[in-house]
């Protein structure tokens, strides 16, 4: 099927949005077997829906679950491109659904959505994070300090800050790691956002835990697994520069400095 323009809509005919119908190809995924399937099992369905040139991916896909078929489960939450919630792979991209216009996905052709690669599928869109977050929480992802707490902040200047700034826009939505072919095929590597993660603590001028990371990373599932195919980048939705993060975590392990 193929997306035409078809009308505008508007209460008082000032500034009508154009809408247009859009086919969306979505992988399925069945884990109990339902209208005779067998349990686990995978298949392409498509739903066609008419869209605003303002709609999101994720409004396409609730136009489906809410009028069309309520079965169909995927992840959201803010719909505003900051929880990371609703990562999913978009016409063989990885993309935040929210953040994805439809208009810009070549309507005139079906666009594809199923999920992110490289973990467990639970349901349709939906993957068990917990190999993610595991990963994630290896590297500890929280300020390493001693001596006494001060009165006040811990102070820091903005020459410092700007050290790891880029790597504190992290929304966590695994983007980055499931666009990783290492990830895909490795299951020991920790993957691009953990990190992502650690790179953010070992260059804080606050923290005092960089060399127990460093130690956590330079392990065979660490940062040496790193193939710099630079997918994790492209895939970044906050555009954090992912690849040049590892590459300064490699060098402060090769060189002893961070």
């Amino acid at each position: 099927m193929t997306a035409t323009a078809e009308k505008t809509e508007s209460t008082d005919g000032v500034g009508a949005i154009p809408t247009f119908t859009v086919t969306l190809k979505i992988l399925r995924h069945d884990p109990e077997g339902l209208d005779g399937r067998e349990a686990g099992a995978e298949y392409w369905e498509e739903f066609t829906v008419e869209a605003f040139a303002t709609d999101r991916v994720l409004d396409a896909l609730h136009t489906i679950k809410w009028d069309q078929d309520g079965t169909l489960a995927f992840r959201r939450s803010c719909a505003h491109g900051v929880c990371g919630s609703d990562a999913m792979r978009i016409n063989a991209k990885n993309r935040l659904a929210c953040k994805t216009l439809l208009k810009d996905l070549n309507p005139s052709r079906p666009i594809t959505v199923e999920p992110i690669k490289g973990l467990p599928v639970e349901k349709d869109l939906i993957v068990d994070m917990e190999p993610f977050f595991a990963s994630y929480r290896e590297i500890m992802p929280f300020l390493m300090t001693s001596g006494p707490t001060p009165e006040r902040e811990r102070l820091q200047s903005p020459e410092e800050r700007e050290r790891f700034d880029d790597t504190t826009k992290c929304i966590m939505c695994a983007a980055c790691t499931t666009a990783c072919p290492v990830f895909w095929t490795d299951g020991q590597y920790f993957g691009p956002q953990a990190i992502v993660g650690a790179h953010r603590f070992i260059f804080d001028s606050r923290d005092e835990g960089e060399w127990d990371r460093l130690e956590v990373l330079n392990d065979k599932a660490g940062v040496w697994k790193c193939r710099t195919a630079f997918n994790c980048t492209e895939a970044c939705p906050r555009g954090i520069e992912v690849t040049k993060a590892i590459s300064e975590v490699k060098k402060a392990l090769t060189s002893g400095e961070v």
